[in-house]
């Protein structure tokens, strides 16, 4: 429920009263003495879906930009009048109480902070990430996500498009392009710091980390992550839901992957920093357009038979450069995506091969320990490198043809060429119930040549 407080311009008194009456709404008036050119105050309680339509229509009779009104929530009201508008307004079975156009705009401008706090926050979540991913922390990382505060400005540029509204549009945009910019430059100033520092040892693959890792090469399964984020962002604005959840998930798909960047560029893996780069344009355009649809297909956008046709235009424009963007950059993420199947099935097949061949007579006194696929390292388009199989035996003396048959049997299951590497772990024992206390590594390779 909400609760409008109206000062009529002089000359329009008898017009809102009769719109007014024509609704079925109780209210008060009083007359207007500041002499600021106003006529009467009217007060009057509504529902929350009967908001939008009424300034709406106030709007269409000549009650604009002249007028003062203040909406406001209201906890209970009392009024038989009331009950029956109520209900008038409660038919269409809707999930929650839809909010006004005009009180979305004003939640969207509430949730975006005042610049110099948005850069401190943004600022100390940047170094947060950078610090957990560097760690390889999931907690630190959520941590960074929580105290990000990117929600007001992907909802206010999607809410200012459909509205109208060319402030808030701009506002969010730029917020969210700045914001994103300052975590990546100072992800790189932290991680140039800790690398100069031998925070991490000299020659180390960076990206070998999990909370990297998943950041460098992402999949199509990234997507999910922003778009829902776009959608439940929306929701929770216009449904009333919990924004500060919605919050992290939003900053979730945008934190990391900017301090991900950072990272790899202070590292020298620029490749490894173009994955991790289209994966934060890939959920920034995820996040609009998937804000934009929703907020459209709500209905938020004005109704009006002359309204509708500034915004529409703007809107389709905004969402045909999302879609576009998407669909470009979102080929690579395909191509992990692939990448990743494939692996997965290399690794099952080459697991039944070794099984198959280690199972014949002359092979009873190797075990096998581990069958790994490992990729070039390619980033952010990588490839099948090689398998390595390790096996395990009291023998010190490889199988010198034991690489090649595995090799013969493995790459039929490929059709890229690919080096089979066999490892052995030969295990000394001393004494009846000692366990293996000393170690050699033999290694064999069949690349095919």
């Amino acid at each position: 429920m909400r609760y409008l407080e109206v000062t009529v311009p002089e000359g329009k008194r008898g017009t809102v009263l009769e719109i007014l009456e024509d609704e079925g709404i109780d209210y008060v008036v009083s007359d207007e003495t500041s002499g600021r050119g106003y006529a009467a105050v009217v007060r009057f309680p509504v529902p929350t879906r009967a908001v939008e339509p009424l300034l709406d229509r106030l709007k269409r009779a000549g009650i604009g930009d002249d007028a003062s009104v203040v909406v406001i929530n209201a906890e209970t009201v009392l009024s038989e009048q009331f009950s029956t508008l109520r209900d008038r307004y409660s038919q269409g079975g809707q999930l929650g109480a839809r909010t006004s156009r005009q009180v979305l705009r004003t939640k969207a401008d509430e949730l975006t902070p005042p610049f110099s706090i948005y850069t401190v926050m943004l600022l100390i979540s940047a170094v947060v990430a950078t610090a957990g991913l560097l760690a390889d922390s999931p907690a630190v990382v959520i941590g960074a996500m929580v105290i990000a505060p990117l929600l007001g400005p992907a909802l206010a540029a999607n809410v200012g498009i459909v509205t109208g509204d060319g402030r808030l549009k701009s506002t969010g945009f730029r917020y969210q392009i700045v914001g994103v910019a300052m975590v990546v430059g100072a992800s790189i100033a932290l991680a140039t710091l800790a690398r100069l520092a031998g925070l991490e040892p000299a020659g180390v693959d960076i990206v070998v980390a999990t909370e990297l890792e998943e950041r460098v090469a992402p999949n199509l399964f990234s997507l999910a992550v922003a778009l829902g984020a776009g959608i439940a962002g929306i929701l929770s604005l216009t449904r009333g839901f919990s924004e500060a959840i919605v919050g992290v998930m939003i900053a979730a798909a945008l934190i990391p992957p900017s301090a991900a960047v950072g990272i790899t560029v202070a590292w020298g893996m620029y490749g490894a920093a173009l994955g991790a780069a289209v994966l934060v344009i890939v959920n920034l355009l995820s996040i609009n357009l998937a804000a934009l649809a929703t907020l459209w297909i709500a209905g938020y956008r004005p109704q009006g038979l002359f309204e509708v046709s500034p915004t529409r235009t703007p809107t389709y424009t905004y969402a045909a450069i999302f879609g576009v963007g998407l669909l470009v950059l979102a080929a690579p993420l395909a191509g992990v995506t692939l990448l990743e199947f494939h692996t997965t099935e290399l690794e099952s097949a080459a697991e039944d091969e070794v099984e198959a061949v280690l199972a014949q007579p002359q092979y009873d006194h190797l075990e096998a320990d581990d069958v790994a696929v490992e990729l070039d390292g390619d980033y952010p388009i990588q490839s099948v490198e090689r398998v390595v199989v390790t096996v395990s035996t009291r023998n010190p003396e490889p199988e010198s043809e034991l690489a090649d048959r595995l090799y013969e049997e493995i790459q039929s299951h490929s059709d890229d060429s690919l080096i089979v590497e066999v490892q052995y772990v030969v295990a000394e024992e001393r004494g009846e119930n000692d366990e293996a206390d000393a170690q050699r590594v033999a290694i064999r390779t069949a690349d095919g040549t």
